[in-house]
């Protein structure tokens, strides 16, 4: 046992170590948004010798008139819209290909996979001249309506998984009971896979706050920015960066996806694990 001791010693010793290099960039970070901007890159250390919240200030005050607080609402409302059409779109397409009978089901479950091997950016060009043929540049639209049409295969087949776990004995219940495929899915369904639907909502939380290319390229108007796209107007190509500003902002945007992770973890975990190993 003694000789044991000094290995897992050496191994959390390791653990640690890695865990530091890992977070020590967010740290400078979060140094950095408290030091004045000729500090920044002039003083590495975590520690501010002149500490200051003016970059806070600045960058909470945002840019051509539109504060940060309005960058945060635009990006709480895609990302609602986001997990409402996911949610809604992905439980009714795996309740389908769970539970329901229909011609040709296993050669469109076997589409559906195909489609998570389909590169992003080989649909992009596609899709950006079938948005700008609708009209919908410049709006929400191209970024929250494909999320009501079921796009996301993953959490489709995350939550078919789920659901091919549940006991055949409770659809026959509910049929005797006078229960029609709706009312299952609403009544049935719907509460057993608590669990898978808060895996999807969590990742698509994170995954719409982090996105940038897809807002990038179809969001022009400065007042329809989020927070990933109105980050980058702090930098300047010049050379003139409100580096403090840009810092400051980063900081405030990663609370909401560690508020959601941290809270949610359990969920996250569960629905995962429910999914993976019952199915």
């Amino acid at each position: 046992m003694a000789s044991i001791r000094p290995q897992r010693l050496l191994l959390h010793l390791l653990i640690v170590a890695g865990c530091l290099i890992m977070v020590y960039p967010l740290l400078w970070m979060l140094a950095s948004s408290f030091k004045p901007n000729t500090q920044i890159f002039a003083n590495t250390s975590l520690i501010p010798q002149a500490f200051t919240l003016e970059n806070y200030r600045i960058g909470w005050r945002g840019l051509s008139g539109n504060t940060f607080g309005r960058f945060f609402l635009n990006t709480f409302l895609l990302v609602a819209l986001n997990i409402a059409g996911t949610l809604i779109s992905c439980s009714m397409a795996a309740y389908a290909f769970g539970r329901l009978q229909f011609a040709l089901k296993k050669m469109w479950f076997a589409v559906m996979l195909l489609t998570m091997m389909l590169p992003f950016h080989v649909v992009v060009i596609p899709q950006y001249i079938m948005f700008n043929w609708l009209g919908w540049i410049n709006t929400y639209l191209p970024l929250t309506v494909p999320k009501f049409f079921g796009v996301e295969a993953f959490f489709i087949f995350l939550i078919v998984q789920f659901i091919r776990s549940l006991p055949q004995e409770l659809d026959q219940a509910a049929k005797i009971d006078g229960c029609g495929p709706a009312k299952m899915y609403v009544h049935l369904i719907l509460p057993l896979t608590l669990p898978a639907l808060a895996t999807a909502a969590i990742f698509t939380f994170i995954w719409t706050w982090n996105d940038f290319f897809s807002q990038l390229l179809y969001l022009s108007d400065i007042k329809r920015y989020t927070v990933a796209l109105a980050l980058r107007m702090f930098t300047d190509s010049s050379g003139d960066s409100a580096w403090g500003a840009l810092f400051a902002m980063s900081i405030l945007s990663l609370v909401p996806v560690f508020a959601m992770f941290i809270f949610f973890q359990k969920y996250l975990i569960e629905g995962i694990a429910a999914g993976g190993v019952k199915g």
